[in-house]
């Protein structure tokens, strides 16, 4: 089937109101998902440095949440914000160990060196290095320059993924299509996996990536490198995630 006329089974980048600035609840994203034909979504909401985000213990929280939501598997993370070129996380690891799924991001608007692109690609790429960090989340934007080669290389040293998110299609993040095409072009040239994500800010954006769809087609990038294109090669990621943190535990 040609990618643009397909969904991801399982969205790996929502959010709810528990993120301060999303309209919808976890039902409301889960029907969505449900009613789409989806399989699965994870649950990644802000940490506490973005404005009345989650608190940094959300993850422990999440453990008494049931495990299938509206016939939905809700699988429980967070988008952990980037604080500093000291690659600082406002999630500590006390929490993170908790994840199923951990995004790690900088936001513009909190992160006043962005444009400091050295810097900023080896933060990311020393990010990609802690084992409970799972993936960089819209590194393509272009106000937060950085090294995709570099990004790419320490990612598959470390089994780690790349985030393709359809807010780089969209006016939310304007002048990112260039810098998007860039991106995947190298992920593709490298043979890197990628998920394809919504960022999901209210339950009609859940699963909904059709323009970032289309443009890998266009780009001819390879659907075997989409984890999250199948529930199966999802949770076949999580199981190589299990065992990497089971390494570190020995």
């Amino acid at each position: 089937m040609q990618l643009s006329k397909m969904i991801p089974e399982v969205d790996t980048h929502t959010h709810t109101i528990l993120s301060g600035h999303a309209w919808s609840t976890l039902s409301e994203n889960c029907r969505a998902a449900r009613e789409k034909g989806m399989k699965g979504l994870c649950l990644t909401e802000h940490g506490p440095a973005i404005e009345c985000g989650a608190p940094s213990y959300i993850p422990h929280s999440q453990r008494m949440l049931p495990e299938v939501v509206e016939g939905i598997r809700v699988y429980k993370g967070v988008e952990a914000n980037i604080l500093d070129h000291e690659d600082h996380l406002d999630i500590p690891p006390e929490y993170l160990k908790f994840c199923e799924f951990a995004i790690a991001s900088i936001h513009t608007h909190m992160f006043p060196e962005r444009d400091m692109a050295e810097a900023n690609t080896a933060t990311y790429c020393n990010i990609l290095k802690n084992p409970y960090i799972d993936i960089i989340g819209h590194a393509d934007d272009p106000s937060v320059p950085c090294d995709f080669e570099a990004m790419v290389q320490v990612a598959q040293a470390h089994g780690k993924l790349l985030e393709l998110n359809n807010n780089s299609t969209t006016a939310h993040r304007p002048g990112s299509l260039p810098s998007l095409k860039r991106y995947i072009l190298c992920c593709k040239e490298h043979r890197q996996r990628v998920c394809v994500a919504s960022d999901a800010h209210f339950y009609t954006m859940v699963g909904s990536v059709t323009p970032l769809m289309t443009l890998l087609e266009e780009l001819d990038f390879p659907q075997e490198l989409i984890v999250n294109l199948t529930k199966e090669r999802f949770d076949a990621y999580l199981k190589e995630r299990k065992q990497r943190l089971a390494a570190i535990t020995d």
